[in-house]
């Protein structure tokens, strides 16, 4: 493929990317969709057409997400399949009619679902769709002031609700641990309370459930020992200060960062007082047999796991991932020999 294909196909996307954010900009507000008083649901062509619209949105995002993945997209085939035909009407034929009655059929499940009660009882100034985290300029306990480079976007708060929209097709797979920490991860983020959050929850899209838990509850789900908001802010800060590279990389710090790390980590090692549990330092509840000596069967079990790595007093040293290897730098005429013995079949 030509350069001159690679460049036509590049400008042609352009140009309906851009008329795409025109009209669909256009469409939300023809359709008023912030208007409480007016139904979720549409005309059938209304829906439709805005559902063409999202579907071809959703391939442009791909370019921002993976840009490998985007070569697969049915955009880039067609840009690239005949550049000079390729227009804003050419972009909306291409999703499939049942790609495009999937994302009808979840927005019906929206209109008449949980979204529908969460939706009247909050009015536009109550929601910030895409709230974004920076986690920049963090004063943590220790008065270390982490100038975190990371950046993160959720996708919706309404009144003090954080809420992730999932919309695989394994509902029961969505509640996973990367899902967990996603979510915990926002909840850190906001150091500064920008956006009071109290509660943190999911909703399904293709399944229509919203489930939420308030924060203490979704903290002691994940079996955090110290659950005050502020503090755990200031920990994620002084454990985010002076990070290196970007946050989706596997880390590989140096000796002294992985040190200070180290070090950390078995500072904050929970320690329980008298009565509570060693687990999630919690009051153990009265027993009118032997003293109990954890909470519950879960924190009874996790305590074994939680002293095996180190992360409770009198376990071995917290494991870090080692330094990476630096490469052996060769010359550029340097032949690679394989020594792998090979033999005959």
């Amino acid at each position: 493929m030509t350069v001159g294909v690679l460049l036509g196909a590049g400008l042609r996307m352009r140009a309906a990317g851009n008329e795409l954010a025109v009209r669909l900009t256009e469409t939300v507000r023809r359709l008023d969709l912030d208007n409480r008083d007016v139904p979720i649901d549409r005309g059938q062509d209304e829906e439709e057409d805005l559902a063409r619209m999202l579907i071809a949105a959703a391939w442009y995002q791909v370019i921002a997400r993976t840009p490998i993945g985007f070569a697969f997209t049915p955009l880039a085939n067609a840009a690239l399949e005949d550049p000079d035909a390729f227009t804003f009407t050419r972009l909306l034929e291409l999703p499939h009619r049942d790609l495009v009655a999937d994302v009808t059929a979840q927005l019906h499940k929206a209109a008449h679902g949980p979204l529908e009660a969460l939706r009247a009882r909050t009015g536009p100034g109550d929601c910030v769709g895409g709230p974004t985290f920076a986690g920049a300029q963090i004063t943590a306990d220790a008065d270390i002031t982490a100038d975190a480079d990371i950046t993160a976007d959720a996708d919706i708060v309404v009144d003090g609700l954080l809420l992730d929209f999932k919309s695989a097709r394994r509902p029961l797979a969505e509640m996973s641990q990367r899902t967990a920490w996603q979510l915990t991860g926002y909840l850190l983020l906001d150091a500064a309370d920008r956006y009071r959050v109290d509660t943190v929850g999911l909703y399904l899209t293709r399944s229509g459930v919203l489930t939420s838990w308030p924060v203490d509850d979704f903290l002691a789900l994940l079996g955090a020992c110290r659950r005050d908001l502020t503090k755990l802010r200031g920990v994620f800060a002084e454990l985010l200060a002076g990070c290196r590279g970007q946050a989706d990389a596997r880390y590989f710090g140096t000796n002294e960062e992985t040190e200070r790390v180290r070090q950390l980590l078995e500072r904050l090692a929970p320690v329980a007082g008298p009565g509570c549990c060693p687990v999630c330092t919690q009051a153990l509840p009265d027993s009118s047999r032997r003293p109990r000596k954890f909470c519950t069967t879960w924190c009874r079990d996790r305590e074994k796991v939680l002293r095996r790595r180190g992360l409770l007093p009198g376990g071995p040293t917290p494991l870090l991932p080692a330094p990476r290897k630096q490469r052996l730098e060769l010359p550029d005429d340097a032949e690679i020999v394989s020594f792998t013995a090979r033999f005959p079949r």
